[in-house]
């Protein structure tokens, strides 16, 4: 424990032995994180919810259900301690940002009566005067430690700290935070400067020690595995309730990235229960904390609430969205094309391997600025926020999975900063950053076991029809965002080695929907210009294994490849890869030896590892980087 905490400790033991014992403090948390403008309720792509799937009960979410199941908790809860928290990217994600630029946020979440909001950073996607609207609107405190307003900033002193909250006849001190990475990550500007996280909260919960408070709430917008590794462990933070990385948490799912809550040791020797509630407003955290009366948490429980069709809708609040939603329905509902399938957008997906989504955009900045001369399109998985079901596509389902209305940017870039654009995509790939990219017009493999700027194993260059080594000597031409073209997600060598730079082309999501439209009913698809390599890669191989279902296969080029530690089915530790190569057989049955894939066992039974799906389909579909030792998949006959 820390010093202060076993001060007080002392003192309740002391207290206790003259028979003058306080009762444990009960706190009760709801909260919810990035929401991204899903003001009207979410389907299971968490795109816009039509009238037909909310006939079937397929929808989730929306303001006027999250409002009428944060009314039922706290009349559940009522006569106890309740706090409701936020933890930020409240813009950016739906046509109603795009129309209405967080004043239908705030109107909304003014309604829900929040205790605290911590800003995230799509709050700053319109810069500081977007954000600063929102603050003249919104009716209860924004707290952030680490953003700190210039003098000349439109936001002034309206985003504290901390704030100390009296509930229960006890002093509750939340302090906020936002991701280190803001001003590459979204647009604060120049008057705005963020700060470090950590060293922030420390010096706020210092001052919150000051004044006595012993319950400390840190709201932050960090990312699950920083709330994990770094806020929880600072002294004398009690609860961490966050946001950033979208992480469903649950003890009972195994769907869940972790627990709910998930108990932290903190250095001062308690454990520290660590929060997030999903996305979207698909779930509403509930989590109770019992302190004692040393302030010192000695229980937390709870889970998310899942808002489905069982929650009734607030009718105030559908009639509201009914009238906002007037202007943009036009728009929103026009059919600009028709897919063959769902196109696969999800966050788990195309932050780590190819994805549909990721194809499509990227192929549809690529189409548009060929005959400018471009021959590379790279765009951010991160910038891709819903996938599409199939049938007829509305441009506002397009604007779901593209709503920051970027433009299209063109430059000319050497082949070696390619090279590093990569590495950069891929240099945070472990935590579900935004930045990983998503191509057109090249492929590359790489090697996550490897330091983040060394994992690139080989890229190519399509040239006419066929593929080509990346020279990096050579100019390419490139297309991409123009976040990214900026310096956006840690893109930097765009803005630093960009030759001859347009940022101002057409914008993106109206280059995706005219894309669409050209190719009805279009067919989204992977083919392997993403993959990933396996660790103990025979020297020489020079496949390419497809991505698919978010699982990118493996093992892929090159004689670069790793085998160091790799231990193999039949010759452990040697160095050398037994592979399915000649061993399965059209027909009959293969029991999985280390080193197997998929691709392998397809060329060995068929002579065309392109037909790896045939065997995937045939065994339920496994994942190929999961491929179990020792299980026997049925190889079907040709």
């Amino acid at each position: 424990m820390t010093l202060i905490r076993s001060g007080l400790l002392a003192a309740s033991l002391i207290a206790l032995s003259s028979g003058a014992a306080f009762a444990d403090y009960e706190l009760n948390i709801l909260h919810i994180n990035d929401l991204h403008s899903r003001i009207e309720a979410i389907n299971k792509f968490d795109s816009t919810c039509s009238a037909e799937e909310e006939g079937k009960g397929e929808c989730f979410g929306g303001v006027a259900r999250l409002k009428a199941a944060i009314d039922a908790e706290r009349q559940k809860l009522s006569g106890k301690n309740v706090l409701l928290l936020n933890a930020g990217d409240n813009f950016q994600g739906s046509l109603f940002y795009t129309t209405y630029k967080g004043a239908a946020e705030a109107e909304f979440l003014n309604l829900m009566k929040f205790d605290a909001m911590t800003v995230g950073n799509h709050e700053f996607d319109d810069s500081e005067d977007g954000l600063a609207t929102f603050l003249d609107k919104v009716q209860f405190p924004v707290v952030t430690a680490n953003v700190a307003a210039g003098a000349s900033s439109k936001i002034g002193d309206r985003i504290k700290p901390f704030i100390v909250i009296e509930q229960g006849g006890q002093k509750i001190g939340i302090v906020g935070a936002v991701a280190n990475d803001t001003e590459e990550l979204s647009s604060p500007g120049p008057n705005v400067l963020i700060g470090d996280d950590v060293a922030d909260i420390t010096a706020a919960v210092a001052e919150l020690k000051k004044e006595g408070v012993d319950k400390i709430v840190a709201l932050t917008h960090v990312g699950y595995p920083r709330d994990l590794a770094a806020i929880a462990k600072i002294p004398d933070v009690d609860v961490v309730v966050g946001g950033h990385s979208h992480s469903f948490l649950s003890s009972t799912s195994d769907k869940a990235e972790g627990p709910y809550p998930t108990m932290v040791d903190n250095p001062g020797g308690y454990k520290v229960p660590v929060v997030q509630a999903g996305a979207y407003s698909k779930y509403l955290g509930n989590l109770k904390v019992v302190f004692d009366d040393a302030g010192v948490v000695k229980e937390a429980t709870g889970a998310p609430i899942l808002i489905d069709s069982s929650v009734k809708p607030d009718e105030a609040v559908l009639a509201r969205i009914k009238e906002l939603s007037g202007p943009i329905d036009e728009l929103k509902n026009k059919i600009v094309a028709e897919t063959a399938e769902p196109i696969d957008g999800s966050r788990e997906t195309c932050r780590a391997a190819e994805c549909a989504m990721g194809n499509l955009v990227a192929d549809a900045i690529l189409d548009r600025t060929k005959n400018q001369g471009m021959t590379v399109a790279i765009t951010n998985g991160g910038g891709l926020r819903s996938s599409i079901d199939a049938g007829p596509v509305s441009m506002g389902e397009v604007l779901s999975v593209l709503p920051f209305q970027n433009t299209v940017a063109t430059f000319q870039l050497k082949g070696a900063d390619l090279v590093a654009a990569l590495e950069n995509g891929l240099s945070q790939i472990e935590e579900g950053a935004g930045r990983f990219p998503q191509v057109s017009g090249l492929k590359y493999a790489f090697d996550r076991s490897k330091p983040a700027g060394s994992r690139i194993v080989s890229v190519e260059v399509k040239e006419g029809d066929a593929f080509a080594p990346l020279d990096p000597n050579k100019t390419y031409g490139v297309a991409s965002n123009n976040y990214l073209r900026a310096g956006g997600d840690g893109y930097a060598i765009f803005a630093k080695a960009a030759v001859n730079p347009y940022d101002f082309g057409p914008n993106l999501e109206l280059v995706v929907a005219d894309y669409l439209s050209a190719h009805r009913p279009y067919k989204p698809y992977t083919d392997g210009r993403i993959t990933e390599a396996a660790t103990g890669m025979a020297e020489g191989a020079t496949e390419t294994k497809p991505a698919t279902a978010g699982e990118a296969a493996a093992p892929v080029d090159s004689g670069t490849a790793s085998t160091e530690g790799a231990a193999t089915a039949g010759n452990a530790g040697s160095g050398t890869t037994t592979t399915a190569e000649g061993a399965a057989a059209a027909g009959g049955r293969h029991v999985i030896a280390r080193g197997d894939t998929l691709w392998d066992l397809a060329k060995a039974a068929y002579g065309d590892g392109t037909l790896w799906r045939r065997i995937a389909e045939a065994n339920g579909n496994p994942r190929p980087r999961a491929l179990h030792i020792g299980r026997e998949l049925s190889i079907p006959a040709k």
